[in-house]
C-alpha cells in the first residue's frame, strides 16, 4: 500500500518528450506536473504546465511545479542541471542509443511509476510490430541505400536507432548514423534516397537544400529527386513515436503504405 500511494502521489516534469510519450502510452499521463513545449508533439499533454527544456530551460520555473522526479535528455546544458541537481529530486537523464535500449527506457519509468505491466506490454508491441514490417519489408527485391539526417548546418545523420530503423523498413544507411558528416562523405556514399528529418522542425525541413548542395548533383536520391522529409518527431523521439516514423521510412523506400498489423 505505501508504494502505491508514493507511486500515485509522485509530481514528474518531463523534458524530454520520448519520457512523456512514453509515460503517457503506458497510463501514467496524470502524474505529470510539467512537460515542454516539444511534448505536445508526441503525446496528448494539453492542460499540462509548460516549462523549457534541459537545454533552455529555467531551473526555477521547472523548481516551482514541486517535482519529485525530473526527467531530461539530450542536449543537455550544464547549469540548468546542475541546479536541478542542488535540490532535494531525483533527475532521472535519458540517452538510449539503440531499439533496445529505448525497451529498457520503457521498462525503466514503468517500473518507476508502478506501470510495470503496461510497460511489458507497449515494450512487446513495438518489437511485434517492427518484426511484421522486417518480415514485409523482406519481400521487396531492392533494399536501398539512404541517408537520413537530423540537421543540416553542422550536417548531423540521424540518430543510431534510425539506422535501424531504416533496416526494418528494408533499406541500409549510407552513412554512419548519429555523427557529424560533410557533404563529400554524402556524396562519396551515393544514397539512392535522403530522408530529411530535422530536429525542433516539425515537417519543414528543406529538400531544395539537398537539391542545392554542389557536391551532391550526381548521386542518385538527387538525380533521381528522391528526397523526402519525415516529421521529426516520427525518427527523433525515443519511444512510440517511431512505429509511426518506420512505417513512413517503408511507405518512401517501397511506393505504398505498409499494411498494419492487429493490436
Amino acid at each position: 500500500m505505501t508504494k502505491r500511494k508514493t507511486t500515485e502521489t509522485l509530481r514528474i516534469v518531463s523534458l524530454a518528450p520520448s519520457a512523456t510519450s512514453i509515460l503517457c502510452a503506458i497510463g501514467a499521463k496524470k502524474l505529470l506536473a510539467g512537460v515542454t513545449k516539444w511534448c505536445k508533439e508526441v503525446a496528448p499533454v494539453q492542460g499540462v504546465p509548460q516549462v523549457g527544456d534541459c537545454w533552455s530551460g529555467d531551473p526555477a520555473e521547472i523548481l516551482a511545479l514541486d517535482p519529485g522526479l525530473v526527467i531530461g535528455s539530450v542536449p543537455y546544458k550544464q547549469e540548468t542541471v546542475a541546479k536541478l541537481l542542488e535540490q532535494p529530486l531525483t533527475f532521472l537523464a535519458m540517452n538510449p542509443r539503440s531499439l533496445a535500449g529505448i525497451e529498457s527506457d520503457i521498462r525503466l519509468l514503468g517500473r518507476i511509476v508502478d506501470r510495470a505491466a503496461a510497460a511489458d506490454k507497449l515494450a512487446a508491441r513495438m518489437r511485434r510490430e517492427f518484426a511484421a514490417l522486417a518480415k514485409h519489408s523482406q519481400r521487396a527485391k531492392h533494399r536501398p541505400r539512404v541517408y537520413c539526417e537530423s540537421w543540416p548546418n553542422p550536417r548531423i545523420s540521424s540518430p543510431p536507432w534510425v539506422a535501424e530503423l531504416v533496416k526494418i523498413a528494408g533499406g541500409e544507411m549510407a552513412i554512419p548514423a548519429g555523427q557529424r558528416v560533410s557533404d563529400e562523405q554524402v556524396a562519396e556514399a551515393r544514397p539512392e534516397v535522403i530522408v530529411l528529418a530535422w530536429a525542433a522542425t516539425g515537417a519543414k525541413a528543406k529538400p531544395a537544400k539537398a537539391h542545392g548542395v554542389a557536391a551532391w548533383k550526381n548521386i542518385p536520391a538527387i538525380r533521381d529527386k528522391r528526397v523526402y522529409v519525415i516529421s521529426d518527431e516520427l525518427l527523433n523521439t525515443p519511444g512510440p513515436p517511431l512505429l509511426a516514423g518506420a512505417r513512413e521510412l517503408f511507405r518512401i523506400l517501397h511506393g505504398f503504405p505498409a499494411r498494419r498489423e492487429k493490436a
